[in-house]
């Protein structure tokens, strides 16, 4: 079996890497409630302990997913959630930072997860109409509470992070970070450091790109998130197709499949990064954790970032409105 050992996001101790939940209700398709509840299940079996959803995954459904999966093991699981969009029918997808809205948010979120405390709670996105100062020392308030433990900021950027901590320590921050997506090296991450901030990169795969089984969006469920990205469009996809092919050489002179490989890079960028790769499936699962094993030296390291250089990378990694609420 795969040691899972400890890693710490601040003073929270989690598993070396989590599982992100958001595929088992949001984005990516229909899925299975059952199978979802199997997998979280040999997550907790095989020592994952960080879970991660959201109040907007599955518009709640993500939420009530785990809480049923987690029922009767509430002591296996360092749960972590997050509060900040709002998606009302017929409307467009907005964000809600305001000291109000946070109470509300994380009171119905206790609910739905059936729990009477969040070990890790996030604000999914910055309100840039709200200053941060209202918003953490809302979240503060939940921790004085004790409806919350510890608490997290999502794609956050680099001034809001300082303003942030000085109002009330903050665990964890989460945005994405793979190979395709390194922003967060250029300042975020020593940032981070400094304050003795975890990192917990969602996507570490690339939406599963990095993992080789995707060459066309053809086989992607019509409600896939994928087809409108771009750098899953036609021309971008050919281009970063390229990069995954030289990673499937380097990972198959180790004996593993270029997601491990990618994966492996990920859990390399330090003892405070705790990637949270998601799946449905238990096959996935292990073979992600399985990433955990994978020595890599410094020239292991160099060789796959040479693979994958940043500037290669066709097309961004949002859309133009969706990349308005990144780094704020």
């Amino acid at each position: 079996m795969t040691d899972i050992s400890t890693r710490h996001l601040g003073e929270l101790a989690v598993s070396a890497q989590g599982l992100g939940c958001m595929g088992m209700s949001h984005a990516y398709g229909a899925s299975d409630d059952a199978q979802s509840i199997a997998t979280l299940h040999r997550a907790l079996d095989l020592g994952v302990t960080l879970l991660d959803t959201a109040d907007f995954y599955g518009a709640g459904h993500n939420e009530e997913l785990i809480g049923r999966a987690i029922a009767g093991r509430r002591d296996e699981v360092v749960l972590a959630t997050k509060f900040g969009f709002v998606n009302r029918l017929g409307e467009a997808t907005s964000i809600r930072g305001d000291a109000e809205y946070v109470r509300q948010a994380c009171d119905a979120s206790l609910r739905r997860l059936g729990i009477d405390h969040i070990d890790l709670y996030y604000q999914h996105r910055v309100d840039p109409r709200v200053p941060i100062e209202e918003t953490v020392g809302a979240m503060a308030e939940l921790v004085r509470a004790g409806k919350v433990r510890h608490l997290g900021l999502s794609e956050a950027g680099v001034q809001t992070i300082r303003r942030a901590h000085a109002v009330h320590p903050i665990a964890a921050l989460q945005s994405e970070w793979s190979l395709w997506t390194r922003d967060l090296e250029v300042e975020i991450a020593a940032v981070c450091r400094e304050l003795g901030i975890g990192i917990v990169p969602f996507s570490p795969l690339g939406r599963g790109f990095l993992t080789g089984r995707y060459s066309s969006v053809d086989g992607l469920a019509k409600t896939d998130m994928r087809r409108s990205q771009p750098r899953f469009a036609d021309g971008n996809l050919e281009q970063n197709l390229a990069i995954v092919a030289k990673l499937n050489e380097l990972a198959a002179a180790k004996g593993v499949t270029a997601g491990q490989l990618a994966l492996a890079w990920v859990q390399h960028r330090g003892d405070d990064v705790v990637p949270i790769p998601g799946t449905r499936r238990q096959q996935y699962l292990e073979e992600n954790l399985a990433a955990l094993s994978i020595e890599l030296t410094a020239e292991d390291l160099a060789a796959i970032e040479a693979a994958a250089p940043p500037d290669e990378v066709a097309g961004t990694r949002y859309d133009a409105t969706s990349l308005t609420f990144v780094n704020g």
